[in-house]
């Protein structure tokens, strides 16, 4: 049975610890507890199953110790209308014939040191204007959240130091989706469409990963197969590949 949760410490469950669906959770618990409607946690699985599931406007994420009552999650889903779910295998695959979802594959790559000697760390901005940087994403995700909810959700992220924004010469931003007990998920990695191919994302990701490999944390990304040539021919390290679902439209950000 799924159940909302009004009051629990998700930060003491040991197993969401563990791994990146885990973490994803306890960002989100993290920023937000569970005491707003637009970021709704629960508790599921029987027999003795172990699942945790959020809520978060479009975003949908699932961690479970085992497979779920597939009716039950797939009536859930439904209910919600998530633009994206994101679920260990075990429980995705009962998923996949939802009507008006896709399943795409992604792969997740290890940051490796390749700094650059000559990066020029001034330009880099740590704390720019959140305007700007959505204006940057959305000409490469044109199906991107609103402005409203991008902002509302980046700004309480960052006051509460769970995320961080980057901005390189003006043209291309990439994001700390989360930072939890060192491990460091990138995304929203855009470049402004008359930037492109100047190596700029390059340049900004290599120094991100050195940076936050000299402070002790373990730097990750995903990415869908048509940006996995990118990452690879920067030489960022393939360590797996898993699945999402995802409404079956055209666009949309490919790698929070």
């Amino acid at each position: 049975m799924i159940k909302y949760i009004t009051e629990k410490d998700l930060d003491s469950v040991k197993e969401l610890h563990e791994d990146y669906y885990g973490r994803k959770i306890l960002s989100y618990y993290y920023s937000y507890g569970t005491g707003y409607d637009f970021c709704r946690f629960y508790e599921a699985g029987e027999d003795g199953t172990k699942a945790y599931i959020v809520h978060f406007n479009s975003i949908m994420i699932i961690w479970s110790d085992g497979p779920l009552e597939s009716e039950e999650l797939i009536t859930f889903i439904r209910m919600h209308s998530p633009f994206r779910v994101e679920a260990p295998w075990m429980v995705l695959k009962e998923l996949c014939e939802i009507p008006g979802y896709k399943m795409l594959k992604r792969t997740k790559f290890e940051f490796t040191d390749h700094r650059p000697d000559d990066f020029d760390e001034t330009q880099v901005i740590t704390d720019p204007s959140l305007d700007e940087i959505y204006e940057i994403l959305h000409e490469g995700f044109p199906t991107l959240i609103s402005h409203g909810l991008w902002i509302t959700e980046h700004s309480h992220k960052i006051r509460r130091g769970l995320s961080k924004i980057y901005l390189y010469r003006h043209c291309t931003t990439a994001t700390v989706i989360y930072d939890v007990d060192d491990h460091v998920l990138i995304g929203q990695v855009a470049t402004r469409a008359e930037a492109r191919g100047r190596g700029y994302a390059r340049e900004l990701l290599y120094w991100i990963g050195h940076t936050l490999a000299s402070e002790g944390k373990k730097v990750s990304l995903f990415a869908l197969d048509y940006r996995e040539s990118f990452y690879k021919e920067i030489g960022f390290k393939a360590v797996s590949t898993e699945n999402v679902i995802q409404v079956d439209s055209n666009g949309g950000p490919d790698d929070q």
